[in-house]
């Protein structure tokens, strides 16, 4: 399938999985539209956008302000006259026991993690059943089909991300309305660094890991061909599987190859925009 002349809206874009996915898509001859708080970074991938010859938009917004989410989806059909693609990407992470999890940070992956997707798809769904056509892309990750320790807060907004992709697609099925959901492993952006900012701690361990450019070919690839799910590291598939089949041996196993809690620095900040 061609991507050349279609409109793609992207949160979280300012950086990471995101910026990585506009800028393949870009290149792909997709117009993009880069939604995130930082308005400096939007403005400096758009340049470099541009500059390579492609066609993109910035919009500073927030996607916990759904007032922000639409505008942001109206900024799209009003200068290339289209949507085409959602891709709620938007993120971030917390890392600790559930006593160390404050209460204001768990509602605020909830808004980031999950509100966000939904405002999203709140936008861009009436505009899809309109044209009769369009794909809403969520990035979850593998936590979301098999949570690991200290990660609970975090697993359960990308669980309720998979959850909704799976009601969104029943609703929608016989349509040429797609909806994928995203499962990443641990992958090389700004997640950890934005948690030891904002947290005073990172997390360290013996996981696999993948690129933002892996992710965002798979996610490209996932555009090109929809797909229910997609699991850019591949041998990561077996494991919602194994789960299912042997949960008890999935708890030790993960036990061994799991992630350490690392403190950092005193914390200070906002959350990033991105994962």
């Amino acid at each position: 399938m061609t991507l050349e002349g279609r409109v793609a809206a992207i949160t979280g874009a300012s950086s990471g999985i995101g910026l990585t996915c506009a800028e393949q898509l870009a290149r792909e001859g997709v117009a993009v539209v880069l939604g995130a708080r930082r308005a400096g970074r939007l403005e400096r991938a758009v340049t470099e956008i541009r500059a390579r010859g492609g066609r993109a938009e910035p919009v500073t917004m927030d996607v916990t302000v759904e007032a922000d989410v639409n505008r942001f989806t109206r900024h799209a059909l009003d200068v290339f006259g289209a949507l085409d693609i959602m891709i709620c990407n938007a993120g971030f992470g917390y890392y600790g026991t559930v006593e160390e999890t404050a209460p204001q940070v768990m509602q605020r992956m909830m808004d980031v993690n999950f509100m966000g997707s939904f405002y999203a798809a709140r936008a861009a769904l009436p505009i899809f059943r309109r044209q009769g056509r369009g794909h809403l892309l969520l990035v979850s990750s593998i936590a979301g089909r098999r949570a690991v320790a200290l990660t609970s807060g975090y697993s359960a907004t990308k669980a309720a991300q998979a959850a909704f992709a799976e009601s969104l697609r029943s609703e929608l099925a016989g349509s040429d309305i797609h909806v994928s959901a995203i499962f990443p492993v641990s992958t090389e952006t700004e997640f950890r660094s934005a948690m030891a900012r904002d947290y005073g701690h990172s997390v360290e361990g013996l996981g696999p890991t993948q690129s933002v450019d892996q992710v965002a070919t798979a996610i490209v690839a996932c555009i090109r061909r929809p797909r229910p799910e997609v699991y850019p590291h591949a041998p990561s598939r077996v494991l919602p599987i194994i789960n299912t089949i042997a949960p008890r041996t999935t708890d030790r196993v993960l036990r061994k190859y799991g992630r350490r809690r690392i403190e950092r620095h005193t914390p200070g900040g906002a959350p990033p925009d991105s994962e």
